[in-house]
């Protein structure tokens, strides 16, 4: 048996064309390439394949059932040809991106769209999750990249910077006496505090910082989403802990102010993750030059 796929190309056209000379140009060969291909071929399988006619050659019974595999073969390997061309060119494909909901909804969304617009053959699909959930995401192969808060110390993963973010805290009406006060930390603990409740990396980074000054922070409210953080602080509820950047609305038109603290909350950055070392698809490339 063989496993030079090139005879099989040549026993293909000889019998789609039912020619030999017919294949030698299809292929871009001499008919004596040809003529001794085919001649390996039978060889190999001890059977004779083609016999000659007036008008070139036919298929032998033998010939005939070779070609119905062969047939199919050719027919999945051009598919799987215009595949590679179709993805190369990004007229088709996917892009897998994990985040949070609020860096989809406040961040990624135009990037989303321009991306959209320029390959709309690219199917998108978003995986929400914290930013723990999002590194599972990607290790198990679910997602091409993650958009997370940094740092993220993990040998496997790169994370490229993108951008930086600056959370606060900020209060409704209700508490609008302390609009043009400063307060401590341990003054601001005496208010009904909301944070959100996942493991978020945001989360994570308040709970060190008030530990760093010895305080234990204990939010009265836990919610589910950056969403209802705003909306439970806009009706009175509490002090929530968001990212000035996701509240600019409410706070330029005054349904929310900021709270001012004696201590300054550090900025957050945002990257794009990826596992090191490995090979990205066109896709999530272009996706990441466009957000760059």
């Amino acid at each position: 048996m063989t496993n030079n796929y090139e005879l099989y190309k040549v026993f293909y056209w000889a019998a789609k064309t039912g020619s030999l000379s017919q294949a030698a140009k299809a292929l871009y060969l001499t008919q004596p390439s040809v003529s001794h291909a085919i001649k390996q071929l039978e060889d190999n399988f001890g059977l004779t394949l083609f016999y000659r006619n007036s008008k070139g050659v036919s298929l032998t019974q033998e010939g005939t059932v070779l070609y119905s595999y062969i047939e199919q073969s050719h027919i999945l390997i051009t598919l799987a040809e215009e595949k590679m061309a179709a993805l190369k060119n990004l007229d088709s494909g996917e892009l897998r991106i994990g985040g949070s909901d609020s860096l989809f909804k406040h961040y990624l969304l135009p990037f989303l769209e321009d991306f959209h617009e320029k390959y709309p053959g690219i199917k998108l699909h978003l995986n929400h999750g914290t930013t723990p959930e999002v590194i599972s995401f990607l290790k198990e192969g679910r997602i091409d990249l993650g958009v997370v808060r940094m740092p993220i110390l993990d040998a496997q993963l790169e994370v490229r910077e993108s951008f930086q973010l600056q959370d606060c805290f900020v209060a409704g009406a209700r508490y609008e006496e302390l609009k043009d006060k400063v307060l401590s930390l341990e003054a601001l603990m005496q208010y009904p505090v909301i944070l959100f409740s996942r493991n978020s990396r945001a989360r994570m980074t308040i709970t060190e910082l008030f530990q760093h000054y010895g305080y234990k922070l204990k939010p009265e409210i836990e919610v589910g989403s950056v969403d209802l953080l705003i909306e439970f602080a806009r009706r009175g509820l509490g002090i929530s802990y968001v990212t000035r950047e996701f509240v600019s609305k409410e706070l330029e038109e005054g349904s929310l102010f900021e709270i001012n603290l004696e201590v300054p909350l550090p900025p957050s950055h945002v990257g794009l993750m990826i596992m090191r070392n490995m090979p990205l698809t066109g896709a999530a490339n272009k996706f990441i030059e466009l957000v760059k």
